[in-house]
């Protein structure tokens, strides 16, 4: 059993001869199929030229090396802030990867100009039916594309604009530690532990932490603003009206219905305010703070280590699916899940998959049932993952909102298994912590995204936040769906520079 990642399933190293083969590889398929069609155009007009020239196009989706090459230098960083090598291999290869990708613009933007009469024909025709689905969104995201030329310079000012602005700031972050009770410790370790502590402990460490927050807030800010600016202009060239427009039409869904469910959402605050309501009297507190909107209510005697949550989860998973279960223990003895906290690793959690590529599961693991679930929901993602390898390439991939659908179930399973082991108190607290992520998931999260479309529109009006001003929004938007129980600090704000 391997509890660090084996990135060896990528390459040996920064300097195998295998990345610059498999780049190299990459490159030259591009300037291939540029040379075959950008100026023959008569696949455009000629139905079984345009079958023949996606079914090559296809072939790009199935070609690793590329993404093979990302991901490794994009693992190191992540497990390591300060490896340098990492860094510039990574910078580096965004440059030659978004130059090569530059040379395959041209073809979705000339597919996109085909008459809207003639879509409708290709739509229908049974020899199209394998990019059908493919071809209705790439129909329907034609009109925000701009000429080959502009999209070529977005492509490449995306790295300095955006990219190089998140990895700094992560790398920031992730060397950032906080010192509790005389014990120093990555930050995300103390994220984790927080929930746990008793009332006065919890709040003293929250403040501890964002103290290390608001002294680095100066990058965050600079970071925010170039985004946001960035964006706004993204948005203007593209004909966006709104700034969460682009981001709805990615994920597939219908902007309608998403303002919809937020605008229902924001106007039913009043629930998660008569949860948190409960939830102080709970805790027999007056009023609450922003450091314990996701405190215990109670201890559950069980404490799972990281080998007894595998055990745990495994057995969960092979009642539901036999092959669940081999997943899991396949992906334990070939290395694909990090599991422990480390000084310089990013926080947090995730799944990481790519075509042709072994999935890779990221944890920052402490013994107890949050992470636990976290765990759980992360499988969730990664079996989610494996099962799709069985999608044509084109289809391989999936958006946040289906992705989410299995990583939720997935956490249930775990859940289960773990509330059947409870005393009948300690059901009652384990249900009190699953309704409060329930709240969290949704309540949480559209004030979230009030938050986010704030920062977005104040940005737009005046030209520029300051570090003050987004602490401040942060506060008003978690305010709003926490209720009057909650007492809000100045500090609190600050949390922003986290999330």
């Amino acid at each position: 059993m391997k509890t660090s990642w084996n990135l060896n399933l990528l390459y040996k190293s920064a300097t195998d001869p295998l990345i610059e083969k498999d780049i190299t590889i990459y490159e030259k398929a591009c300037a291939a199929f540029e040379k075959k069609y950008k100026k023959d155009t008569s696949y455009l007009e000629h139905d079984s030229k345009l079958l023949k020239a996606l079914k090559e196009y296809e072939q790009f989706y199935a070609m690793p090396g590329a993404a093979k090459a990302y991901a490794y230098f994009h693992y190191r960083q992540d497990l390591k802030s300060s490896d340098q090598e990492a860094e510039q291999n990574l910078n580096q290869l965004r440059q030659r990867l978004a130059k090569a990708g530059n040379k395959l613009v041209f073809f979705e933007i000339s597919i996109g100009k085909i008459s809207a009469a003639h879509q409708k024909e290709i739509l229908k025709d049974k020899n199209f039916a394998h990019f059908k689905y493919f071809l209705e969104r790439l129909f329907v995201t034609a009109k925000h594309d701009l000429t080959e030329a502009e999209e070529k310079i977005m492509n490449l000012k995306s790295l300095p604009a955006r990219s190089m602005w998140t990895q700094g700031q992560e790398k920031l972050l992730n060397q950032q530690q906080v010192t509790f009770k005389g014990k120093t410790m990555p930050i995300p370790e103390a994220f984790n532990m927080m929930s746990e502590l008793p009332t006065k402990d919890r709040r003293a460490l929250n403040d501890a932490i964002n103290e290390v927050l608001k002294s680095i807030s100066y990058f965050a800010e600079s970071e925010i603003n170039a985004i946001y600016t960035d964006k706004k202009i993204n948005d203007e060239l593209r004909g966006f009206k709104f700034p969460y427009s682009n981001t709805i039409l990615g994920y597939q869904n219908d902007e309608k219905s998403i303002i919809n469910f937020v605008n229902t959402v924001t106007e039913h605050f009043k629930i998660s305010h008569r949860f948190y309501k409960l939830k102080a009297k709970l805790l027999k507190e007056n009023k609450l703070e922003y450091a314990d909107r996701a405190a215990k209510i109670g201890d559950i005697s069980v404490k799972l280590s990281f080998n007894d949550s595998l055990k745990l989860l495994g057995s969960a998973f092979e009642k539901v699916n036999p092959a669940y279960k081999e997943i899991l223990d396949r992906y334990m003895e070939q290395g694909q899940i990090d599991v422990f906290p480390a000084q310089g690793k990013g926080g947090g959690a995730y799944c990481s998959s790519n075509i042709g590529l072994p999935t890779f599961v990221k944890l920052n693991h402490v013994d107890n049932l949050k992470s636990f679930k976290t765990f759980a929901h992360e499988m969730g993602h990664a079996i989610h993952a494996e099962f799709s390898k069985s999608q044509p390439p084109l289809y391989e991939g999936h958006t946040i909102s289906v992705a989410e659908v299995a990583s939720t179930l997935f956490e249930n399973f775990g859940f289960e298994a773990v509330f059947e082991q409870l005393s009948e108190k300690e059901k009652i607290i384990a249900l009190h912590d699953k309704i409060n992520d329930t709240i969290s998931t949704i309540f949480r999260q559209i004030a979230g995204f009030n938050f986010e479309l704030e920062l977005h529109n104040t940005l737009r009006a005046q030209g520029a936040l300051s570090k003050e001003q987004i602490a401040n929004l942060h506060n008003k938007h978690m305010k709003s769906y926490l209720g009057p129980v909650f007492n809000m600090k100045e500090l609190d704000g600050y949390f922003f520079v986290q999330w």
